[in-house]
């Protein structure tokens, strides 16, 4: 089969847990005799371009830096995107595979690959789920989980106090008049968008149910996000789930006796929905004399990152049990991951693995996890991990300390009892499956 696989970013620009994803997927494909091509949008570039990486060829075509509102919210096509379309119908591969929903990659593209013949298959890695979570994370105004059931006037609320906006505000906005947040999204500038963001909500449902009629099947990563998109009226005989897997390179590392300080490791994006935030909350909330030392590593890829690095830096600052390193190159994260005694995933949204999480596992590394997303349906509390609440920072310093002033009773235990990964080559496998029915 001739496979597209079509992701909002990709190497060697951007590095993060789907393009990982991808670029594995691809491998394990690639291995089993199918030709394999990736599509991704290059913000800022005037033309198209491709490149090799890895024995796939990749095309990259150009979106603008700044989109327009209606390129932003899917109501047109994006400037550029048409090399995209046009690609496809050169291409006309039999599956065309999409893993992200970006600006210049979403509902219009999905057609573009119908009209071109080929069968489509979306798999969401975000909290998104597809177009249901305008704020992107499920998280109920980030301070809790929200149950996902798409509600105009509470999710409208939630996006507009996560744009600013004071809770009174965003209270008032969200229950503007359906006829006036219509009107008001053809207004110029923020005051435009607030007023029209109920009307938004309203639109992404409907963008949601077109994908969902468009798509041979709809993936999701975890059996929680597959139960949302379910209750939110998709048919299920369109939704799969597929958990996410790990490279069979990674090998279970034999760990020595352990060795006080406790060493415990973030690995990921500097993004505050990954909890990091929280984590250096945390930590400062544990005692001086408990045995504990912490690292961040994690790549500062945009200005945002750049300003939660700082962020982080900042709140520890003379803080000796704590060091922030340098991002590694995803072949070496397994390595840096099997130096540490146990993994923290703090993920403030509903996440198909976290990807390092998995890992983790995968290297006989014990992981302190939020106690939503695909981690936490395949660890249970107190057992094999310590799941806690998205967002309890008190929790999560507790953990913390459990950890380094029980480390026999805790990680050595949870090591023993680590299940088994899955392996991306089972992913790839299941996607095969899809792919030809």
């Amino acid at each position: 089969m001739k496979i597209v696989q079509a992701v909002g970013w990709y190497y060697p620009d951007s590095i993060g847990g789907t393009e990982i994803y991808v670029a594995e997927l691809a491998r394990q494909l690639l291995a089993c005799g199918h030709d394999v091509l990736v599509a991704a949008p290059e913000p800022g570039v005037r033309n198209p371009r491709t490149y090799e990486l890895e024995g796939c060829l990749v095309f990259r075509y150009p979106v603008p830096e700044f989109a327009t509102r209606e390129e932003a919210q899917g109501d047109t096509v994006v400037r550029g995107a048409e090399h995209f379309h046009r690609w496809l119908g050169e291409v006309r591969a039999d599956v065309v595979h999409f893993h992200t929903f970006v600006t210049g990659l979403g509902l219009h593209e999905i057609f573009a690959a119908k009209r071109a013949g080929s069968r489509v298959i979306a798999t969401t890695h975000s909290s998104s789920l597809g177009f249901l979570c305008q704020r992107g994370t499920l998280m109920w105004q980030g301070r809790t989980m929200c149950d996902g059931i798409v509600d105009a006037r509470r999710c409208a609320e939630c996006e507009l106090e996560h744009r600013g906006a004071g809770p009174g505000a965003a209270r008032a906005l969200a229950a503007v008049p359906a006829w006036l947040a219509a009107f008001a999204r053809h207004l110029p500038g923020p005051a435009g968008t607030a007023m029209a963001m109920t009307d938004l909500i309203e639109r992404n449902s409907l963008r949601q149910r077109a994908m969902l009629d468009a798509v041979d099947r709809f993936v999701l990563l975890t059996q929680h996000a597959a139960n949302i998109v379910i209750a939110n009226g998709a048919s299920p005989e369109k939704v799969a789930v597929n958990r996410l897997g790990v490279s069979e390179s990674i090998v279970r590392r034999t760990h020595d006796k352990l060795r006080l300080p406790v060493r415990i490791g973030y690995v990921g994006r500097l993004d505050p929905i990954k909890g990091v935030l929280d984590l250096a909350e945390a930590i400062q909330r544990v005692p001086r004399d408990v045995p504990i030392r912490l690292e961040f590593r994690g790549p500062a890829q945009t200005q945002a990152d750049r300003d939660t690095r700082a962020a982080i830096a900042a709140r520890l600052s003379g803080d000796t049990r704590v060091m922030i390193a340098e991002a590694v190159s995803p072949s070496s994260i397994p390595d840096v991951i099997a130096s540490y005694d146990v993994l923290c995933c703090p993920s403030r949204c509903l996440e198909g693995g976290p990807t390092a999480g998995l890992e983790a596992m995968a290297a006989g590394v014990p992981v302190i996890a939020a106690s939503v997303g695909g981690v936490a349906e395949v660890l249970e509390d107190g057992y094999n991990a310590r799941l806690v609440p998205p967002g309890d920072v008190s929790r999560l310093a507790a953990a913390l300390i459990e950890v380094a002033n029980y480390p026999d009773e805790t990680i050595c235990r949870w090591r023993e009892r680590l299940p088994p990964p899955r392996l991306m080559r089972e992913v790839a496998h299941d996607y095969l499956d899809l792919y030809a029915s």
